[in-house]
Order: C-alpha cells, then sequence, then structure tokens
C-alpha cells in the first residue's frame, strides 16, 4: 500500500462530515404510522387484561428481556412476566426478517445463551431466522413463553411507595402489579423513516425493511426467491447496515434496482462459512461461551488478550492499535500517543476498505461514490462479501447524493440531483430510532419515587450506576450497554452480565428479607464523575460524519453515551468483582 497522507485524510474526512451536518438531527426522521407499522408476521390474539401481581415485570423480549428472563429462571425465580409488542419473542429479530438478513459479530458470541441451551450455530455470522429460531429456543429451554405477554406496549410505569411495588399498565388495559421491573428496551426497536417531503404521496408499493411485504416481493425470510419481483423496478432509501445486506439479495431478482445513497457505510470482509460439527465439538468444553466472550472483547481496543479466537474485522483493527501503542518509545507512552496511536490505525484499515471498492467494484464512478471517508467507528462497521459486487450487475444502480440525501418523494416514484427516478417499489432501509430520549424512545413514562419523571431526571442527559440503576426509581433496572462496558461490536455481552446481575441484585433482595433496593444518590454522582474521566473512545469522535453513534451529529446527550474508562473488558472485570463481594456497595436495601 503506498504512503498514506494522514492530513489529507484527516481533511477529506471533515469536507464530508460538513457536507452531511444538519440542524435537525433525530428529528429529521419520522416513525411508521398506519399501515407500515402493522405487524405482517403474527396476528394479534384477544385475549382479557391482566390485573394480577408477579415479583418481576420484564419489558421487551429480545435479547435483553430473555437473558434476564434466563437468568431469574436458573435462581428458581419463576414469578415474572414478560410484556412485548411484538408477537413473539425475539425484539430486533422478531422485526427484521427482510432477505439476507444476518448478524455482523460472530454467532459464537452473538447469539447468547449457546452453551446452556447447547446449540451450535450453523455458520460464523448466522442469518437472521436463524437467530430467531434461537430465541425462540431460549423462551422453550427456560419455559418462558406462557410467562409473555405479546403484541402488547408498555404505556406507563408508576412506583406505588407504600406498597413497595411498581403498577405497570399497557394498551391492552392491563394493569397489573410487580415489586421489580426489569427494562429491556433495546436500542433497536422503534422504526424511523426518513423525513423526505412527499414520503406519504407515494402511489406505488412502500414499505420498511423491518416490516417486509413478502406477499408482494414473493419469497421468505428463509431465501426462496423473490420471484414476483421481475417486472419491478424497486427503489432502496438508506446504504446502512440493512441495505449492505438487502442490496445483493434484491439485485438478482428485480427489473431495476435504484440505490439512494447520502453516506456510504464502510464494508469489509466477512469471510463467512459454515462451522464445523467435529472442530464445534473439540472447543465446547464446559465454560466455553463465556471465554470467548471474554476473549473477543480482550481483543477489543486497549484489551490485554494474546490470542484472538474470533480473528474478525472487530478484532483485526484493536490488533492493530495495540501493535502500534506497543512499539511507541517510553516518552510517546501519554494518552496523545495512544490518540494518535488509535488514528493511524484507523486511517490505515479505512484505506484498506477504501481499496477493496477499487478491486471489486468496476465502474470507476460507482466505485468513488461508494468509499467511506469517516473514522470507522463513527458509524456501524459493516462486514459482507456480496454488496459491492452487487453494483456490477447492470440492472443495479447507486444513486449518490453527494451527501445531501433524496430530495422529495413523488407519486411516481423519488427525485434525487434533480431527476425523477420512477418506481413501482419503494423500500425504507433507513434503520431505528437510537439517539432519541429514552421515555420517548421507550414509549412509555417512568415515575418513581416522589412523583420524580424519568423525563426530567434525564432532561439533560442519562443518569444511572453502571447503567443500570437510577437514583429515585427503587426496583427498576435497565438492562443495556451505555454507562456500563458500552461494548457497541458485540451487545449481547453487555446484556449477558447485566441480566446476571439484576437476577442476583433480586434474588438477594428478597432472601434478605427487603422490600425495596436503590441506588444511593453520592453512589450515581460518583459513577457519573468517573465516566466523564475517559477519554473518547472513538478516533476522531468531535469530528465524527452525522450517524446514530453520534446523535446525527450533535453529541449533546449529555452523559448518555458514556462507557467504563477502563474499557468494556475492565469492566466486566469490575463487575464480576463488585458482585462476588456480595455487598453489592451503593445500592441500598430496606
Amino acid at each position: 500500500m503506498p504512503t498514506l497522507d494522514n492530513d489529507a485524510v484527516k481533511s477529506r474526512y471533515a469536507q464530508e462530515r460538513e457536507k452531511r451536518l444538519r440542524a435537525d438531527g433525530n428529528a429529521q426522521y419520522v416513525r411508521l404510522a398506519g399501515d407500515l407499522a402493522t405487524d405482517p408476521y403474527e396476528p394479534m390474539v384477544e385475549r382479557p387484561p391482566c390485573r394480577d401481581h408477579v415479583t418481576v415485570a420484564i419489558v421487551g423480549g429480545g435479547f435483553a428481556g430473555l437473558l434476564t428472563a434466563s437468568r431469574l429462571s436458573e435462581l428458581g425465580l419463576d414469578d415474572f412476566r414478560v410484556v412485548e409488542k411484538g408477537g413473539g419473542f425475539g425484539g430486533t429479530w422478531y422485526w427484521n426478517r427482510y432477505p439476507g438478513v444476518q448478524c455482523d459479530t460472530a454467532s459464537m458470541v452473538y447469539m447468547p445463551l449457546l452453551e446452556e441451551t447447547g446449540y451450535m450455530p450453523s455458520e460464523k455470522y448466522a442469518h437472521g431466522p436463524e437467530i430467531l429460531d434461537h430465541c425462540e429456543r431460549i423462551a422453550h429451554h427456560f419455559d418462558l413463553s406462557d410467562k409473555a405477554l405479546f403484541h402488547t406496549v408498555v404505556t406507563d410505569l408508576e412506583w406505588d411507595d407504600e406498597a413497595a411495588r411498581w403498577i405497570v399498565r399497557t394498551d391492552r388495559g392491563d394493569e397489573f402489579t410487580a415489586q421489580f421491573v426489569a427494562m429491556g428496551t433495546g436500542p433497536l426497536h422503534v422504526a424511523k423513516l426518513p423525513g423526505i417531503p412527499g414520503i406519504q404521496s407515494f402511489e406505488g408499493h412502500a414499505f420498511h425493511t423491518s416490516r417486509w411485504d413478502y406477499d408482494y416481493t414473493g419469497g421468505d425470510a428463509r431465501g426462496a426467491p423473490l420471484d414476483n419481483l421481475g417486472d419491478k423496478r424497486v427503489g432502496v432509501i438508506g446504504t446502512g447496515a440493512t441495505s449492505v445486506q438487502v442490496v445483493p439479495s434484491l439485485a438478482p431478482w428485480v427489473e431495476e434496482l435504484y440505490v439512494f445513497q447520502r453516506t456510504p457505510s464502510s464494508v469489509d470482509v466477512r469471510d463467512n462459512h459454515p462451522i464445523d460439527p467435529e472442530w464445534f465439538e473439540s472447543i465446547a468444553t464446559p465454560g466455553w461461551q463465556q471465554r470467548w466472550l471474554e476473549n473477543f472483547t480482550a481483543n477489543q481496543a486497549m484489551g490485554t488478550a494474546e490470542e484472538d479466537l474470533v480473528q474478525d474485522g472487530w478484532t483485526d483493527v484493536s490488533r492493530r492499535i495495540r501493535d502500534l501503542i506497543a512499539s511507541l518509545p517510553p516518552e510517546k507512552m501519554t494518552r496523545e500517543g495512544f490518540a494518535n496511536a488509535f488514528q493511524e490505525a484507523d486511517i490505515e484499515k479505512m484505506s484498506e476498505i477504501r481499496a477493496r471498492i477499487d478491486d471489486v467494484v468496476d465502474d470507476p464512478e460507482t466505485a468513488d461514490a461508494l468509499k467511506a471517508w469517516y473514522w470507522q467507528f463513527c458509524k456501524r462497521p459493516c462486514f459482507h462479501d456480496e454488496y459491492l459486487d452487487a453494483f456490477n450487475s447492470p440492472n443495479t444502480h447507486l444513486v449518490d447524493t453527494n451527501g445531501q440525501g433524496v430530495e422529495r418523494v413523488t407519486p411516481a416514484g423519488v427525485v434525487a440531483g434533480g431527476r425523477e427516478y420512477e418506481l413501482d417499489c419503494l423500500i425504507f432501509a433507513s434503520g431505528f430510532e437510537v439517539g432519541t430520549a429514552y421515555t420517548d424512545r421507550a414509549g412509555f413514562e417512568v415515575t418513581g419515587r416522589d412523583g420524580r419523571r424519568l423525563s426530567e431526571e434525564w432532561r439533560d442527559g442519562m443518569r444511572t450506576m453502571q447503567g443500570t440503576y437510577v437514583h429515585g426509581f427503587p426496583n427498576a433496572f435497565l438492562v443495556q450497554p451505555f454507562q456500563g462496558g458500552n461494548l457497541i461490536s458485540n451487545i449481547p455481552h453487555n446484556l449477558v452480565e447485566a441480566a446476571r446481575t439484576i437476577a442476583m441484585i433480586v434474588a438477594h433482595t428478597l432472601e434478605g428479607g427487603h422490600s425495596r433496593v436503590e441506588v444511593s444518590a453520592e453512589a450515581q454522582e460518583d459513577w457519573l464523575a468517573l465516566l466523564r474521566s475517559a477519554p473518547p473512545r472513538v478516533a476522531g469522535a468531535g469530528g465524527c460524519t452525522p450517524g446514530y453513534y453520534n446523535n446525527e451529529g450533535q453529541p449533546g446527550a449529555g452523559d448518555f453515551v458514556g462507557g467504563y474508562p477502563g474499557g468494556p473488558q475492565r469492566y466486566f472485570q469490575y463487575l464480576d468483582d463488585w458482585r462476588s463481594t456480595g455487598s453489592f456497595d451503593g445500592l441500598e436495601f430496606s
């Protein structure tokens, strides 16, 4: 590879960022409504409203809810209820059934509870149907299905201090109580549409990728041919992780495919392959998945692992960073020296990703437009072996908007760059809300002790201890990664540890004869001060191209995106030590 001019690369990054900055931030998006929001996968089943009491109410039936329920069950705490807005377990994997849907993190560390359920993933990067099946496997293994309310949306959580319990209200008329609540709503469950003028005027067929219409396209999520699209002109708005998977699955079946791009994704090699059963049997010894989780995390930036079990794009850049840091002379072993090493490794990696595009894509203009000019972790890194090749097909057209996005939607199609593209079908690969206010995204208010409202407590940013406990909200837990490990490359690892911790604390509270557990105000403030002491963990974080990792270029979300200063590996080690003492320092039991 030729010598890189790092200053020139940084200048290009700044130029591309400037094109895409918008004053409206997350307000540029709108939510699905009407027919676009309907669940196409499972019919709603009528049932009477619940008016009873459970020990634990779990909001969300994705990985966070499944893991929390499983860990409670393992401790013999079976009096819980899962409330899930979808028609079954799975969370984002329930909704995302589009063609080609697949995880970007290796199955061995991404799919939780593999060892507990005795399951071997079929390939290094599992496809969506297999992951959804695994969610059902977890539910069956831990006997969770009879403890769930599906197609049910929590509308309100209110703490009754006198009774020391939460009142849970839903859109199905439920009003039941729970001593504890665990909120595992996840960051990827509120689908969004781009707020493009005229978006409601399109007279062709339209849907969001999380509500894929197989009745229209033909085929199914397991790879059957999309044989209804042979005479259709199809447009896809969005070139993020979803589109990277959808485009190569659509291209062979449509008459014409137009991919409308505001910002290209960085697309590295996936190198997927089947998992060999004999090899799996040799490594699947007791405790194997926890070892793999810890190894993958240790191979992230500033980790300490000598061996890389997963060997993927996530660990590759981390190895580069560690190698550069190890080569620094003593006088440059400083925070500034580490930051420079991070940036140098990132620039080298992104340059390789851009060079790969020239090797794969035939048309030079298309190849140039597909190149991502930003720090790798400004946006969700993607990995795919067929996305770039799809643009060599004569029926597949990249419509690059030079950072400006689609201008408007018309009854006949889409206008971009002053040209109207007539379409029969318009597919929105525009993802989900991430940086919006928690209570707004969750869909319900949480009212704690003395009438404290979570939306008001977090008006200037998220405030927790360990990302799990909030002062003023007794017996309430968050099951999520932020302000804890914040391991974005493998969200389930964060959830595995959070769920284990929450189950232990619920058990400790009950065994001690306590009715309440709450983080002290002092412990919460100490935790937030610790988070603020951490340096930015993304190269160029202050100058990132807009995306959901940085609140669409408007990072003013206070403490929301913080993580443990020592990184996820040290956080999980700290958390294990904190749990093992049995005293749960910072929490008050009464």
